[in-house]
Parts: structure tokens; C-alpha cells; sequence
């Protein structure tokens, strides 16, 4: 499966009343339809899935698989903490049509765990799922890294196609791309550093930042596979400030804003994430404003 490309990690809409929201998805998704976007990435860490029942993670995938334009790759997250629930997971997303499984590390007993029990449980995850998977390490939430020695060799694995690496480590990505074997896609997690993954090897982008400009992202990636450089470099510099200020400093509740102002339905966070306080919407709103006027809305 080629998950080459830009696939934003949807965001998950509420109502007022704090239940999910199927018509914002629908919105969203339609909007997206337009874009160059890939696929789509629904129950990841932008999409609060952590914060949703099993019953909604499920009507969110019939919503998105439904909406979804033909062509569009669809990655469910389907990580949990014990081997056999994330295989379940894995089992229901397929059996949704969902074409890939995005699967974080279990993290809670993080003291006990060590290389070998994710070289483990992903190979038991691979060996009963219909899907592909995709490895996904993003310590910031889990405070655990795959490191490239696991990774390159569950890189051998026939039914692991790849990993979203959301570390930031440049230098991993390189490492996991020269010691991988060659059709193991290495997907980066992190806005500011789409250009240099791209660089050494990078197949492409799973990121928060293209809920908010798809656009932006998909053409950064257009102008690397066309080798226009310089204006790729120029591009991510521009991405790096937007990326910081509405993701990395304000979080879920940040790029919810940000993308109400764009037209798209954001709204609030699910609690105990609280929504963004008055003073950090001003600052999202002029960064929005000064740096991309053309992108106000969609």
C-alpha cells in the first residue's frame, strides 16, 4: 500500500452538547475533497481519540469512509494498550474499509517496557491484521520513542508498510531510510520538518497543520517532487511559524480555533482539554491574518 503523500490527522468535531459531531466531519471531509490531500487519518492523537468511546470511533469511520472522495487512502488509529484489543481494533477498521491501521505504542507500563515487547506486539498486531500497518511513535504523548533498531527490523516485517515518526529526529528518519528495506515508507508526524524528511528519504507527512492549510502542506510536497527547492524551503519556513504557534504552543484547542476561523468546524476540545483562552485566539488570528491572507477561508 503506497501511503506516499500528505494525509491530514483529522480533528474530531463536537456538538454544543459535547457529542460528537458526524455533520462537522462531513463538512470537513467535503472541504477536503477538494484539496490534494492523500487520505485522510481518522481516531489519531489530533483526533482525541484517546477521549472517545468505542461507539463513536466507530460512527467516525463510517463518517469519513462514507464522505471520502474515490482515491482517498483511509488510516484508522487503532492503537490501545493490550495486544489484543489493538488487534480487534484493527480487525473492525478493515472490516469499516479502512486500507491501513496506524498503531502508537502502548505506553502505560512504561517501565517494564523495553525493545522487545514492541518488536512483539507489533509483529502479533502485523500477523493477524487484514490491513496494513503503519508503526506510530509519538513520544511527546506517550513519552516513548521507537527507536531505529526496532523499527528497522519490524521494517522486515511483510505486512508493516511503514511508520509515522513524530520525534522530529531528522536523524532517525535517515537512519530508519538507509537501514530499512526500500518499499518501508517513513511518514514524519511534525510540520516544521516536512522539507528535510522529504530530504533524506521521507515519503510524505501525517500532520495536524493540514486541517488547517491543506493546501500549503500538499504544495510543499508538490514543489520537493518537482525539485523546485528553493521555493520548498521557503514554503516550510513559512509552515515552521504557523506550525509552532497553533499546534505546538496551543495544542488541539489552538488548531480547533484557527480552523473555525478558516471555515472549516473546529470548535472546542473535548474535556478535560479546555478551550483556547481569549488573549491566544488574538495571536492565532493575526498570524492567520499577516501570513496567509489568501487562506482566511476555505
Amino acid at each position: 500500500m503506497n501511503v506516499s503523500g500528505i494525509f491530514p490527522a483529522l480533528t474530531t468535531p463536537f456538538e454544543l452538547d459535547g457529542s460528537v459531531s458526524l455533520s462537522g466531519m462531513k463538512h470537513n471531509i467535503g472541504l477536503y475533497n477538494r484539496t490534494g490531500l492523500a487520505g485522510y487519518v481518522v481516531l489519531g492523537s489530533t483526533g482525541e481519540s484517546v477521549l472517545l468511546s468505542r461507539e463513536e470511533a466507530d460512527l467516525l469511520l463510517a463518517t469519513v469512509k462514507e464522505s471520502a472522495a474515490p482515491g482517498k487512502i483511509l488510516i484508522a488509529g487503532t492503537g490501545a494498550e493490550s495486544t489484543a484489543e489493538t488487534i480487534a481494533r484493527t480487525k473492525r477498521a478493515a472490516a469499516l474499509g479502512y486500507q491501513v491501521a496506524l498503531v502508537k505504542t502502548p505506553y502505560y507500563y512504561k517501565p517494564a517496557y523495553r525493545a522487545e515487547h514492541f518488536i512483539q506486539h507489533y509483529r502479533a498486531v502485523a500477523d493477524a491484521s487484514p490491513i496494513p500497518v503503519l508503526l506510530y511513535s509519538v513520544p511527546v504523548f506517550t513519552g516513548i520513542t521507537l527507536e531505529s533498531p526496532e523499527i528497522i527490523a519490524l521494517a522486515q516485517h511483510p505486512n508493516i508498510t511503514g511508520i509515522k515518526d513524530s520525534s522530529g529526529s531528522i536523524q532517525r528518519i535517515g537512519e530508519v531510510v538507509a537501514g530499512a528495506p526500500h518499499d518501508f515508507q517513513v511518514l514524519t508526524g511534525g510540520a516544521a520538518v516536512v522539507y528535510p524528511a522529504l530530504a533524506v528519504g521521507g515519503r510524505g507527512a501525517i500532520l495536524a497543520l493540514a486541517d488547517l492549510l491543506p493546501e500549503k502542506c500538499v504544495e510543499l510536497f508538490q514543489l520537493f517532487q518537482q525539485g523546485r527547492h528553493e521555493q520548498a524551503r521557503q514554503l516550510q519556513l513559512q509552515l515552521v511559524g504557523a506550525s509552532k504557534l497553533v499546534v505546538s504552543e496551543n495544542g488541539i484547542a489552538g488548531l480547533k480555533f484557527a480552523m473555525d476561523l478558516r471555515g472549516y468546524k473546529g470548535g472546542v476540545p473535548r474535556p478535560p482539554l479546555l478551550p483556547l483562552k481569549e488573549e491566544k485566539k488574538n495571536a492565532i488570528a493575526a498570524l492567520l491574518a499577516e501570513l496567509y491572507p489568501a487562506a482566511a477561508r476555505v
